[in-house]
């Protein structure tokens, strides 16, 4: 495997220096260095137990590497959640496996959870001989007592959980709970811990931890035999994939926007937001996506739940915790001081309270795609749906804040008012399909009158593009913003029509970062209410590769496409942003947006290849 030294900004590892592993109800960063330097228990929107991510000297981290690490470097095991550090000391190296154990013959497509509520990390010496250096220190104070060959850890924050250590080296207890050791270690020599918080007090050494790990990778394997893709960036639209289920809620089918909360969008800036929930809009981007490659049963589970949550509150919201509730109220930690200094660290998202009309026309259209692929719409969820449409034709010309969500006064965006219009056109035709009743004539009339007003209050003639939001009352349109890009893709506009091939161009050239980066739009231009910048997004230049496939440029849509593939890491993963002037990770990690584009611009490309051939 190759490795190489590693380099800290501030003590900080850079973002793009981390995996991830999971198993369907929460999942852990594990970094180059043989740190998990993030993990929240029991669930993704949990409270951290280990947060060193935001804080390495206060945030918790547990550790295993070499004393005197040298350089380092990472895999997965092939179609797995199983993640492989190699480190090098200076007499040795060791491998460091690690993994969330699955159940014996978990079905990762069940909608249960097929995790054992464990994190198992077993390490063994490849060659040479090398001192471990093994360390636990949790985020909050804990009290640690011996129990049973192991130690069980009392987390005052959540006493309902579990939790327990085993180590096949022996720690001691330090003042603060935090717990540690040395031990030398020669070549084919392993060291195994484990953190179990399930409930289960069974100790790790009466079960073979090399068979664990073999268990999990089979069946993360049997999950991505379900994988149908060929096309450009194989192997890395496959990891997306992979990626994409590491997010997954198995209990739900919610997807999480990202694995993290309140990596900066601006190093010292204060865009920091918490992603560990499920945002309808990502979610049902992500299952299209996975819908395309052959992952039904996420996309059918996602729209279940959601649904289920809409019936119950007669709304659909924009964002849900796991439980199917709001996300907790928006709070900042004084107790951390943030990745590199980006603070305020934020837990809970204000933006659940927010009006974002395009929740209308996500929701409707994942249904009609299900619809489409053989789905059945009953009477009782027929009923849900009709609700979600009148909500749509009653509001759509109301201000929102916006698919990028702005923390300001709302406007009629652009991207809100389309998909309104898709919410009520899919309800037509899911209607139709279906033989379902419905007020045709008065949904039709609906959708005519969002599309006309679409296109000609969001039309520019002067600057021959689509613009921000409409223009009421003749007020301004507003600046470019790159949910432009996305009008093609939900059947809005066609990509090869005149009006969006020139608004393509305006996008590219107003909203250009460089080496086909696109910022989402300019703060300095469109008002969002916060301050300081951001960096490029990444799923906008994936809608840009969509864009110029949907215009017959394939060899422009080639080239952009290997060239965004191109800054996933080692190990294949993107996170929201991009630094334009240094290539840095930006913004939560790994972020769901992102390898849905990798998936779904490799898929269209796919498309248009055979179709051209």
């Amino acid at each position: 495997m190759p490795t190489r030294p590693l380099t800290r900004i501030d003590g900080y590892l850079p973002i793009e220096d981390h995996g991830i592993i999971g198993d369907g109800a929460t999942c852990a960063l594990v970094a180059r260095d043989g740190s998990i330097p993030w993990l929240c228990l029991p669930e993704f929107d949990s409270r951290p137990f280990l947060a060193g991510l935001l804080d390495p000297v206060r945030g918790g981290h547990l550790t295993i590497r070499p004393v005197d690490l040298r350089e380092a470097g990472q895999r997965y095991v092939e179609d797995t959640g199983v993640l492989v550090t190699e480190l090098r000391g200076p007499e040795g190296v060791l491998e460091l496996t690690d993994c969330m154990t699955l159940r014996s013959g978990a079905d990762l497509a069940e909608l249960v959870s097929p995790g054992r509520g464990e994190l198992l990390r077993v390490a063994r010496v490849l060659s040479g001989s090398v001192e471990v250096d093994v360390r636990l220190t949790p985020f909050d104070r804990v009290q640690v007592t011996r129990e049973g060959g192991g130690w069980r850890i009392h987390w005052a924050t959540r006493p309902e959980l579990h939790l327990v250590l085993w180590c096949s080296a022996e720690l001691t207890v330090g003042r603060d709970g935090s717990l540690g050791g040395r031990t030398t270690l020669a070549a084919g020599e392993r060291l195994t811990v484990s953190l179990h918080w399930s409930g289960n007090t069974r100790i790790l050494h009466r079960t073979d931890p090399v068979e664990l790990v073999d268990r999990t990778a089979q069946a993360w394997r049997r999950w991505a035999q379900r994988l149908s893709y060929e096309g450009p960036q194989q192997a890395l639209v496959r990891r997306s994939a992979l990626t994409l289920k590491l997010l997954d809620h198995a209990a739900t089918g919610a997807i999480v926007a990202a694995a993290t909360s309140s990596l900066p969008e601006q190093i010292g800036g204060e865009r920091n937001w918490d992603y560990r929930y499920t945002w309808v809009r990502d979610a049902a981007f992500s299952t299209y996506a996975l819908r395309r490659i052959g992952m039904h049963t996420e996309s059918e589970a996602f729209l279940a739940w959601t649904l289920t949550n809409a019936e119950r509150d007669q709304r659909v919201s924009i964002m849900y915790a796991l439980d199917g509730g709001r996300p907790v109220t928006e709070w900042q930690d004084v107790a951390l001081s943030g990745y590199r200094g980006s603070g305020p660290v934020r837990w809970g998202n204000g933006a659940a309270h927010q009006q974002q009309h395009d929740v209308y026309g996500e929701l409707l259209d994942v249904a009609y795609q299900w619809v489409r692929s053989g789905g059945t719409v009953e009477e009782h969820l027929w009923r849900v749906l009709r609700i979600l449409t009148e909500q749509a034709i009653e509001r759509w010309n109301t201000p929102d804040h916006g698919i990028w969500e702005i923390r300001d006064t709302g406007r009629p965006f652009t991207y809100s008012v389309a998909m309104c219009h898709v919410a009520v056109d899919r309800a037509l035709r899911i209607g139709d399909l279906c033989g379902l009743s419905h007020p045709r004539a008065r949904w039709q009339a609906a959708a005519d009158r969002m599309r006309a007003a679409l296109l000609e209050q969001a039309w520019d003639p002067d600057r021959r593009t689509f613009t921000e939001h409409l223009s009421v009352d003749g007020e301004g349109r507003g600046g470019l913003d790159g949910s432009l890009l996305a009008l093609p893709l939900r059947r809005v506009v066609a990509a090869d029509d005149p009006r969006m091939v020139s608004t393509t161009e305006a996008v590219r050239r107003v909203l250009d970062a460089g080496n086909g980066l696109l910022y989402r739009y300019l703060p300095a231009e469109s008002s969002d209410g916060l301050a300081g910048d951001e960096g490029a997004f990444l799923l906008c230049s994936f809608w840009l590769v969509d864009n110029l496939t949907g215009q017959g440029r394939l060899d422009e849509a080639h080239e952009l496409y290997a060239s965004l593939c191109g800054r996933a890491t080692e190990l294949g993963l993107l996170a929201e942003e991009i630094d334009p002037s240094t290539g840095a990770f930006l913004g939560n990690f790994p972020q769901a947006f992102s390898h849905v584009g990798v998936i779904s611009s490799g898929w269209a490309l796919a498309r248009a290849e055979k179709a051209r051939r």
